[in-house]
């Protein structure tokens, strides 16, 4: 049986800004791969009603996801309705119970927006209680065994909110996938006009490479790259799993000034 990795976002093509680069090596070593926004992104547009770009999105999420080998599962809300609130958590448990990953890639837990933090938090309650058979999933779904292991990217612009750099623990290299992590970022053709209207990305694609590019060179060795953070093991996986490490061999660096920081605080 494949080992399974989950990445779960808030929005159409969250993932694939941050995340996909990595999905796509771990398909490469035999992973199977699932794909997961919480919300519809039916707010994405200036010009369509909702409903519209409800549809309009799934077909190109559908899309980026078939690009990078992954199963496809339908969002849980819409936009602006991604809470932290019991029921939603024990929706997200049902898909992850279901799924059984034994990695979770999710959103930073300081991003720029709330629908992107709470998607990181609900991601990672719902992995806390996949074992509890006290907790009941909707729909239901029996309690799994055995690790996760969880992975934070990086926020958008690699900044929180108060404008703090965030430095990643891991650099993975995508240098050899970075072209089909961009055809996966441009099947989400209606949001090139939205991001460019209302949050100054002037030109889709290119945001996407200078962060990848700002990363590789913030590894000193990849000309592309993706950064993470892992999740503190508690209730999660054994304090030295990491799996990431594990599957990915030389795509993978340790960012050991990271790790020195953690130790003393910083």
């Amino acid at each position: 049986m494949k080992p399974v990795v989950m990445a779960v976002a808030a929005h159409p093509d969250d993932i694939e800004f941050m995340m996909a680069g990595t999905l796509l090596l771990l398909g490469e070593a035999g992973w199977e791969l699932h794909y997961l926004n919480l919300a519809s992104g039916n707010c994405g547009s200036m010009e369509h009603p909702s409903a519209v770009v409800r549809r309009m999105r799934a077909r190109e999420a559908q899309a980026a996801c078939r690009l990078l080998g992954a199963t496809w599962h339908p969002p849980l809300v819409d936009d602006l309705e991604i809470f932290y609130d019991l029921d939603t958590i024990l929706r997200v448990a049902a898909v992850i119970r279901a799924v059984q990953p034994r990695i979770l890639l999710v959103p930073s837990p300081q991003d720029y927006m709330e629908d992107h933090t709470n998607a990181c938090r609900l991601a990672v309650s719902a992995a806390f209680v996949r074992g509890m058979p006290n907790v009941k999933t909707r729909p239901p779904r029996p309690p799994v065994a055995g690790p996760v292991t969880v992975y934070h990217a990086m926020p958008h612009g690699l900044r929180d909110p108060l404008r703090r750099r965030i430095l990643p623990g891991i650099f993975v290299n995508t240098t050899r996938v970075h072209e089909r992590k961009k055809a996966a970022l441009a099947a989400h053709q209606s949001q090139k006009r939205w991001l460019d209207t209302t949050q100054g990305m002037d030109s889709y694609l290119h945001v996407m490479e200078q962060l990848a590019r700002e990363l590789g060179r913030m590894s000193r060795r990849f000309t592309y790259a993706e950064g993470w953070r892992r999740h503190l093991h508690y209730g999660f996986c054994e304090e030295t799993d990491d799996p990431l490490r594990d599957a990915l061999g030389r795509d993978y660096l340790l960012n050991r000034a990271y790790e020195r920081r953690l130790e003393r605080g910083l």
